[in-house]
């Protein structure tokens, strides 16, 4: 084949777009206003992309769209508000139970010198208790699984007392994690 023959290769490169995304609601800030909490989505774009926020609700943009807005086009619909509220206050309730809840990290003394150390509460965070075991048993490079407690909630095993370093790793590993909600405690075996 000759130099002639050979197509081209195209010039134009495709570029990723990159979106940002709401701290508060997840989707995109242009969508924050059809979700239920625009007020609190407004707050944390403005302090977090300030140049976007301006963007999307500065004052000339708001007269802008204001301006061809007419009564007509809309009724109220006091039903669609109510659920709204509604959706609203679900979403502070699960906040608030996410906040409130507590990673408790245990020590639990097995012989003289074995131990396990059992974390639960994981999951109030949405974390994968499966995924976060194995990430568990190949940092610390021992044995971890998942297993029912005696009230029958989940809750992950790993053998040897790594208590001080799952405190950290589940720190930098998983950010949604308040380190106030992480709290370490110790048990000895009852001697019979």
């Amino acid at each position: 084949m000759s130099e002639q023959d050979t197509p081209a290769p195209s010039t134009s490169a495709s570029t990723a777009v990159q979106v940002i995304y709401c701290g508060v609601c997840s989707l995109p800030p242009e969508y924050c206003e059809y979700g239920p909490t625009l007020s609190k989505c407004k707050e944390w774009l403005q302090e977090k992309h300030s140049e976007l926020f301006d963007k999307l609700y500065s004052q000339t943009n708001i007269e802008n769209d204001v301006a061809t807005l007419s009564l007509e086009n809309k009724p109220t619909n006091d039903a669609e508000d109510k659920k709204k509220a509604k959706e609203a206050a679900k979403i502070e309730r699960e906040l608030q139970k996410k906040m409130a809840s507590k990673v408790t990290i245990t020590r639990i003394a097995r012989n003289k010198k074995k131990s396990v150390t059992n974390v639960g509460g994981l999951q109030n965070f949405d974390i994968d208790l499966k995924k976060a075991a194995k990430n568990f048993a190949s940092k610390f490079a021992c044995g971890s699984s998942v297993v029912k407690n005696n009230q029958g909630i989940d809750e992950i095993v790993v053998q040897g007392d790594v208590s001080d370093d799952l405190y950290d790793y589940i720190l930098e590993t998983w950010p949604n994690v308040p380190e106030d909600n992480i709290e370490l405690t110790e048990e000895k075996k009852s001697k019979k």
